[in-house]
């Protein structure tokens, strides 16, 4: 159990999902506050949640949008996870994460990889996000993670920069290590919410409308 964990706020049309997260974070000791539409999560999240567990596709507004209001509303000291069992492909969770999520899960989940990312989130919830980023990234790895961010593969970074491969696998370890992230994605997606790199044009064209990728 996690003590004093807050509220989680959940965000889904179907019923029968909200009961089992429910469920599942009765496990850790939380409490869930449920939400059927965009609408009705943007509601009840006048009280800032401890975490946002956010299904894409919702009557009314998208899910892409109650990310936008809730990241205006709090910044990114608020963890949101977006939850989709439709848009799954790689394209819309690199989408979802630019637009400002801090992970995209993609349902039928495993109960316990889930539980282990909700303790992760709410482990992380009270820090400053993004303090210090740019100082702590050295300026090879600054320039790495830029490369990365343009699309660049390992091989192709490797070859701009005149450094091995290996070495150039080295720096993304350590970067995801610097940022706190899992994957590439969530290191492009971060660097691209604090500034650290440039954002393509149609993913600032998509932050805009909330419902459309490249």
């Amino acid at each position: 159990m996690i003590p004093n964990c807050g509220s989680i706020l959940v965000v889904d049309d179907d019923p029968t999902f909200r009961e089992l997260v429910a469920t599942l974070l009765e496990r850790l000791g939380c409490e869930s506050i449920e939400a059927a539409d965009g609408l009705e999560a943007l509601a009840v999240a006048t009280s800032k949640p401890s975490l946002v567990l956010l299904d894409v596709d919702l009557p009314g507004i998208s899910g892409y949008e109650v990310c936008r209001e809730l990241r205006d509303a709090y910044g990114n000291d608020l963890p949101i996870v977006f939850v989709s069992g439709k848009r799954t492909e790689q394209l819309d969770r690199v989408g979802g994460l630019l637009l400002g999520a801090d992970d995209y899960i993609v349902k039928p989940f495993e109960p316990d990889e889930f539980l282990a990312r909700v303790r992760r989130y709410l482990s992380r919830a009270s820090q400053p996000r993004g303090a210090g980023i740019r100082a702590e990234l050295t300026s090879r790895e600054r320039e790495v993670l830029r490369l990365l961010a343009s699309g660049l593969d390992q091989r192709a970074i490797a070859a701009q920069l005149v450094i091995s491969p290996k070495t150039v696998a080295t720096h993304i370890q350590r970067i995801l290590g610097k940022l706190g992230v899992r994957s590439r994605a969530q290191a492009v997606a971060l660097a691209h919410r604090h500034g650290l790199v440039e954002a393509p044009a149609c993913f600032r064209l998509a932050h805009r409308r909330s419902s459309t990728f490249c």
